[in-house]
């Protein structure tokens, strides 16, 4: 499970990469997401999340009692995509006005603003 997990983060950096590096500016915005649900996939990966207790300390006691779950990667990755989809939403729109404004899609055409 680990090496199919590992393919597929690097599968998703490979394609998140080649992506970004297109001239197109479509392209550009979908490698980002690409990077971003790798950069996601791999703090899972790193931080060994596992099925267990959730984290809470019992009323009455000073500390954890049996095996946890660990909250901070899983908040992390949340807090992760929470920011990642309000930026490719800005990012979406501002490509849109781009486009709306010179009528170019690719990126090496795209020479100045003033249309």
């Amino acid at each position: 499970m680990n090496i199919l997990l590992a393919l597929l983060i690097g599968f998703l950096f490979g394609a998140a990469i080649y992506m970004i590096l297109r001239r197109s500016i479509i392209k550009l915005i979908i490698g980002l997401m690409l990077l971003s649900y790798a950069a996601n996939l791999l703090i899972f990966a790193v931080a060994k999340v596992q099925r267990a207790r959730l984290p809470l300390i019992p009323e009455g006691s000073s500390n954890v009692v049996a095996d946890v779950a660990d909250p901070l990667p899983q908040a992390l990755v949340l807090t992760a995509i929470v920011i990642g989809f309000g930026v490719m939403a800005f990012a979406i729109v501002l490509i849109q006005q781009l486009y709306q404004q010179s009528g170019v899609e690719d990126s090496d055409e795209l020479k100045t603003t003033d249309h």
